[in-house]
């Protein structure tokens, strides 16, 4: 996916409330044919792939993925590990920015403020192989200054694209 800043300054062009019906039904599910989709939306077939295209090169669409259970590919255990640098210089920002979302079992990396700098969503297949991450990949990273482990017990998706403003 690559960086996704959250910064007022990257904002793009306003959507208006077609954009959003558009980005309702394909949150909800983005394997919509075009067809269905712009009948769902009330707006011509060809106008919808228009929008959508759009969309996509404005990048209020980043992309279209299939959502994996971890569990099901030899995953089944789940954790945030923060992780605080030894200092807060470009070239350690850079040294652990550029490794952690290579690192086996890093399914998204968080670069945060506050006192953790980076927030790493891992899935392992077990408490030792987590260890493992932690001690082998982590502890030894010259940039890391410390590590906090928690164990995800449940993933529950969130509906803010679905219902923006409720």
């Amino acid at each position: 996916m690559g960086v996704v800043p959250n910064n007022p300054q990257h904002r793009r062009a306003p959507v208006d409330d077609v954009d959003r019906a558009i980005i309702r039904a394909l949150a909800e599910n983005a394997r919509l044919p075009n067809n269905a989709l712009a009948e769902a939306v009330g707006i011509a077939p060809s106008t919808c792939l228009t929008r959508v295209r759009a969309l996509q090169e404005r990048g209020v669409i980043r992309g279209f993925r299939a959502e994996v259970d971890p569990a099901a590919i030899g995953l089944p255990l789940q954790a945030m590990i923060s992780v605080r640098l030894r200092a807060h210089t470009r070239e350690q920002n850079e040294s652990f920015r550029s490794t952690a979302p290579d690192l086996p079992g890093v399914l998204a990396v968080f670069h945060m403020a506050g006192s953790d700098d980076y927030l790493l969503h891992v899935g392992v297949s077990g408490p030792e192989s987590l260890r493992d991450f932690v001690v082998d990949h982590l502890t030894t990273h010259p940039a890391v200054a410390q590590t906090r482990t928690n164990l995800i017990f449940e993933q529950i998706a969130g509906r803010r694209y679905l219902n923006p403003g409720d």
